[in-house]
């Protein structure tokens, strides 16, 4: 999550309702990335993220009144509701991969090519395949740095990690660990 100016917070903290709806407008789509990438389509349920991110804005709205933390701890605030939030999803949805789904619906798609659209979710299963064979830790971080898009100095404020540097350690290890991993599928 980028940095929040003080002043906004400080006024939707108070109730002001314009500053509040600008709050909640400037988080969406960064709380939005951040659902999709650690939701993925298991299921081909394409709103599940855009729900969850819902459910991450409405936790954030309601804990503003208590809120009395400041601007600079506000984006690892916002970090922990969301990664809660991904966490009563994936509750929710009941979602254990070893047991196979008889069916799968077909997701509806405003692609015109619906083959286009088999493809993308192709990928992202295999990214989230990908993801799930890193700790947690190096996960956030690949999920943050790589498909949110932030810095790394975001990314350490984010997940409370000491430096950047050590962001950027972690996420190449991450990386080398993926390639590897990659190199030794494609021998098989």
């Amino acid at each position: 999550m980028a940095k929040v100016d003080g002043a906004l917070l400080a006024s939707a903290v108070s109730g002001d309702r314009t500053a509040t709806d600008r709050l909640l407008g400037l988080l969406h789509p960064v709380v939005l990335r951040y659902c999709r990438a650690r939701l993925g389509d298991r299921h081909y349920r394409d709103g599940d993220a855009d729900d969850c991110a819902q459910e991450v804005l409405l936790g954030v709205l309601g804990a503003l009144p208590g809120y009395r933390y400041g601007a600079a701890r506000f984006p690892n605030f916002v970090h922990a509701v969301a990664a809660h939030k991904v966490v009563d999803a994936y509750r929710h949805r009941g979602d254990d991969v070893s047991v196979p789904v008889p069916e799968v619906p077909p997701a509806p798609s405003d692609l015109p090519e619906p083959h286009r659209h088999v493809e993308e979710l192709e990928l992202r299963r295999r990214v989230r395949l990908l993801l799930d064979l890193l700790v947690p830790a190096q996960r956030d971080i690949v999920v943050l740095r790589v498909m949110v898009g932030l810095s790394a100095e975001e990314t350490a404020d984010e997940l409370g990690v000491a430096s950047s540097g050590a962001v950027r350690v972690s996420q190449h290890r991450a990386l080398t660990a993926l390639r590897r991993h990659l190199a030794a599928a494609d021998v098989r």
